[in-house]
């Protein structure tokens, strides 16, 4: 199935339990009745999306490449979407109505997704990568043993070993194949291609680990892990023989298709005007980085005025391997003790989990994140902040591998202060783990899902905490801002056509400080990774800041900054115009009469 349907699902991040369980309100348990009726059209395409979000009985089963897999499955959303509007029709509630239109809204754009997609897109499929995702997210310690050696029987699907299962590299080639004569329909950017091919090994050894680590390499399994090895040998050379020869050479998609990927992470303004608001503040906040730059060079003994010069001189702090995670923790103890006396919102009493991405990992997500539990049926799992060390073909020991691709941006006493901040707490974990944790409705946490409404919060956890940490974590706070910011202009205008990827990397590199493997790889995202994607930190954090400005103004002495942050992270992953409207007729109300 294509990957659009499940983008939402995909990549959904999520954490495990946070407070005690409450009792959610009635409402809610209506809601997510709802939402099945799109969850579980959704989740029959891809059960791989299924697994990871906790939906049982699709453990065994593969994503869904058969002929007709974009008519099939636009189908069962315009099926599912006209049953959502009869409720919403008759619905009163008015949280129920409400999750009903963002129910609505998001088959809309699943059914626009595939339509674009049909008109512009040759179809062209990332086995290796998805064949990974399916079986890594069965294949982690938090996951019940009993449910690990599905893996082995998903795989045995995936090559064709299971009665009524055709090797999944067949379906995709032929999805493929099957319109390769329409001469109008562009094919994929050659750099992507190509970056794809050469992930395929990183997945297949990916792959067999797992297998080792968790006992499953027996007879059936490495014959499995054989079939599997030879057929995407045979994939790839495939893709080299026929889709690279349709590839293109400009990453710009259709406009069309840009603006829909705007949309669809949750920018509703233009790109002009984006560009424009972006660029101010990546201006300002390279001023203010060039004012603390002093400061900076004082505490920690540098020699240097210049921010850049500055920001190399950190860089050179690296942590040892055994150093990294130790060091975190120790930041987030830190982090933490401000975080109760500052009185900023509130806390879990249970640890944070972190580790260092595999490099399989790294190939499917080259950056840091947050690997998700089960959303669905939360039996107390946690999320897990995972730091990507490099690019795919570095080696997390630092010592071998392709040293060009490793990264010096995030190994450095300083960069855990705001990573921390971000993808911890108090950012994604705290932010995903009360929407398990609180009883927030599917349709709030798992429909609502855009960058914007995630990485929104977690820009802003980083802003509450910045004032608090010492120089060198401000600096490094105020960079990646910068970085942000940065983001937001150059994205758009490499895909509006309006700046070279060369000068975007100098940018990047020369302004903002990224390491040139890090640089490559954000030029990747924003040209065919995920073009759109990176606008949406800066959009949502800007968005949220405007917010809590508008509800400083209008509480005055009633204003309660945890009470403020505790609500917006209750709300789920509502979109700004929601959750603004929430704060108003909810938020407000109740702190004029605390």
């Amino acid at each position: 199935m294509s990957r659009r349907l499940v983008v939402v699902l995909a990549t959904l991040v999520a954490a495990g339990s946070l407070h005690a369980q409450t009792t959610p309100p009635a409402w809610i348990a209506r809601s997510d009745a709802d939402s099945k009726i799109l969850l579980d059209e959704i989740v029959r395409f891809s059960p791989e999306s299924a697994s990871q979000l906790g939906v049982a009985g699709y453990d065994d089963k593969v994503a869904d490449l058969k002929p007709g897999v974009d008519e099939r499955s636009r189908a069962a959303l315009v099926a599912a979407k006209a049953k959502l509007q009869a409720l919403l029709a008759t619905e009163k509630d008015v949280n129920v109505r409400q999750d009903l239109q963002i129910l609505v809204r998001a088959a809309d754009e699943q059914i626009e997704g595939i339509d674009l997609n049909r008109k512009y897109l040759l179809p062209y499929n990332d086995i290796g990568e998805l064949i990974f995702s399916g079986e890594f997210g069965l294949l982690k310690d938090d996951v019940a043993p009993a449910r690990r050696a599905s893996a082995l029987k998903r795989l045995q699907c995936y090559v064709g070993k299971t009665p009524g299962c055709t090797p999944i590299t067949e379906l995709a080639r032929a999805q493929t194949t099957a319109r390769l004569g329409d001469k109008a329909l562009l094919g994929p950017y050659k750099g992507e291609v190509e970056q794809k091919l050469a992930n395929t090994p990183r997945y297949v050894d990916g792959i067999r680990q797992l297998f080792a680590k968790y006992k499953l390499d027996d007879a059936d399994g490495k014959a499995a892990l054989d079939a599997l090895d030879a057929q995407l040998k045979a994939y790839d050379n495939w893709v080299r023989s026929t889709v690279l020869p349709r590839a293109r050479t400009d990453f710009r998609l259709p406009e069309p298709l840009y603006a829909y990927n705007l949309k669809q992470v949750g920018i509703d303004i233009p790109p002009q005007q984006l560009i424009q608001q972006a660029q101010l503040e990546f201006v300002e906040l390279r001023g203010m980085l060039q004012v603390l730059a002093p400061t900076v060079a004082k505490a920690e003994g540098i020699d240097a005025a210049d921010y850049r010069g500055v920001l190399k001189a950190l860089k050179k702090q690296q942590l040892g391997k055994d150093q990294v995670v130790p060091w975190y923790h120790e930041v987030l103890g830190r982090i933490e003790q401000i975080i109760r006396r500052e009185h900023i919102v509130t806390l879990p009493q249970r640890k944070m989990q972190m580790r260092l991405a595999s490099e399989a990992e790294a190939a499917q997500v080259p950056a840091p994140h947050m690997d998700p539990p089960p959303f669905v049926n939360n039996h107390g799992e946690q999320g897990t902040f995972v730091l990507t060390m490099g690019n795919p073909g570095t080696s997390t020991d630092g010592k071998s591998g392709d040293k060009s691709q490793a990264y010096d941006d995030f190994t450095f006493k300083a960069a855990a202060w705001t990573l921390t901040a971000h993808e911890g707490r108090p950012g994604h974990e705290l932010q995903f783990a009360a929407m398990v944790e609180r009883g927030v409705s599917l349709a709030r946490s798992l429909f609502a899902f855009n960058s914007v409404n995630v990485e929104g919060w977690a820009l802003y956890a980083e802003s509450e905490m910045l004032p608090y940490e010492p120089p060198a974590g401000q600096f490094i706070a105020l960079q990646n801002r910068l970085m942000r910011a940065a983001r937001a202009w150059l994205d758009p205008m490499l895909n509006l056509g309006l700046i070279s990827p060369e000068r975007a990397h100098d940018v990047l590199v020369h302004d903002v400080g990224l390491s040139e493997a890090l640089a490559r790889q954000e030029i990747n995202r924003y040209t065919f990774d995920s073009p759109g994607q990176a606008t949406a930190y800066f959009y949502g954090y800007m968005r949220l800041q405007q917010l809590r400005l508008q509800t400083e103004q209008t509480l005055g002495p009633a204003f309660d900054r945890m009470a403020f942050n505790d609500f917006v992270i209750d709300q789920g992953l509502l979109p700004p115009d929601q959750l603004a409207e929430a704060v108003r007729t909810q938020f407000v109300p109740a702190r004029r009469k605390h």
